[in-house]
């Protein structure tokens, strides 16, 4: 049995495009929301290493080099305790900032997602110690 050449010929219509198209576009969104967060995450992550590795520099450099300032990612490159292909940098391409105390305590801090030091989403290695809650 053979069906009318009208049938057999029969296209895509504009509408059944439309519906697929509108279909791709929403999953699209989807993907790209769930990505960013997990790119957000990922950034972190590389941030909290990267801050890792520079503290232990920083610590390995002051055992050899006792009574000295604390020292820069610069002067760590220069003295060849970070590697110069490592991370000097966090995810965001801001600078780590340093300090020392004279109680040996050394502490790396990056300004985080909102590049401003100071706010509650900075990353700091070691992280802080949680705040203790008060007794009434």
């Amino acid at each position: 049995m053979q069906l009318p050449r009208r049938r057999r010929a029969r296209g895509v219509t504009l509408i059944e495009i439309l519906v697929v198209l509108s279909i791709v576009a929403l999953l699209s969104g989807v993907v790209a929301v769930v990505v960013v967060h997990h790119l957000e995450g990922a950034r972190i992550t590389t941030t909290r290493e990267a801050a890792r590795a520079i503290r232990g520099a920083v610590t390995s450099h002051r055992m050899a080099h006792a009574g000295d300032d604390c020292p820069t990612v610069e002067a760590l490159v220069a003295a060849q305790e970070i590697d110069s292909a490592s991370r000097t940098t966090d995810a965001w391409d801001r600078p780590f900032s340093i300090s020392c105390e004279d109680s040996g305590g050394i502490t790396v801090v990056s300004s985080g997602p909102d590049r401003a030091l100071g706010t509650p989403d900075d990353i700091r290695v070691p992280a802080p110690p949680p705040p203790v809650a008060s007794a009434e």
